[in-house]
């Protein structure tokens, strides 16, 4: 069996580039475009065409807990700018006509050849029928969920509303996944809570938490896959 090709970064080093804080920028500003402009991440991103470097984070994933085939079906849940779907894609082979990728977001998403995409805020009611209308009465491979809401500075606010995605995602997934599914979802530092992993237990198989090294080390962010989906009855 031919092993794919890991998405690893170059070794080159180049410079780091400094930045002063213009006039009419925010520090907080001046920082983020500094930190964007040292990226590694960034800068192989823009290279291989990747729309993000969240693609990365994907495929390290992958790499290490094999999830993404040749033809199977994938939903990808806060899918904008699309990096997910663009590694999604590539993997299942989606240009040589084989599996599905369904990119799902509460914004517009510049088109991905292949890739269906749906703008839907996953709350609605009517969000997880026009899901399950693009999957073709099928069900999913696979779920992926890299959803985050815009941080207001207050700990426990914050955790409720990632928290809140994070269990709208999951009833997207016990809803659409099919038997032996997988799902990946970001969430905080710290992991998904006691309820939501006892939740996930009686649903799948085998829970873990992942943080790829793409995520920034400063980054709050982290994984919780489950895999192998129990399935539920209709």
């Amino acid at each position: 069996m031919k092993r794919r090709s890991k998405e690893g970064l170059g070794g080159n080093r180049r410079l780091a580039v400094r930045l002063r804080t213009a006039r009419g920028r925010k520090l907080a500003s001046t920082r983020w475009l500094t930190r964007q402009l040292n990226d590694p991440y960034v800068e192989e991103a823009k290279r291989r065409g990747y729309r993000s470097r969240a693609a990365f984070k994907l495929a390290e994933i992958d790499d290490k807990h094999p999830l993404l085939r040749t033809g199977m079906s994938v939903v990808d849940l806060g899918a904008a700018p699309g990096g997910w779907s663009q590694i999604s894609a590539q993997r299942v082979q989606l240009m040589a006509g084989k599996g599905r990728v369904i990119a799902v977001d509460v914004v517009e998403m510049e088109p991905i050849s292949g890739v269906t995409a749906l703008k839907l805020d996953l709350t609605d009611s009517e969000s997880a029928g026009r899901i399950r209308d693009a999957l073709n009465g099928k069900k999913a491979d696979l779920v992926l969920s890299d959803m985050h809401a815009p941080a207001t500075g207050h700990k426990q606010t914050d955790h409720l509303r990632i928290m809140g995605l994070v269990e709208a995602a999951l009833d997207l997934a016990e809803e659409i996944l099919a038997p032996g599914g997988a799902f990946l979802c970001k969430v905080l530092q710290g992991g998904a809570d006691k309820e939501l992993v006892a939740r996930l237990n009686r649903s799948f198989a085998k829970v873990r938490h992942v943080k790829p090294k793409a995520s920034r080390a400063e980054s709050a962010e982290m994984y919780v896959l489950a895999t192998g989906f129990r399935g539920t009855q209709d």
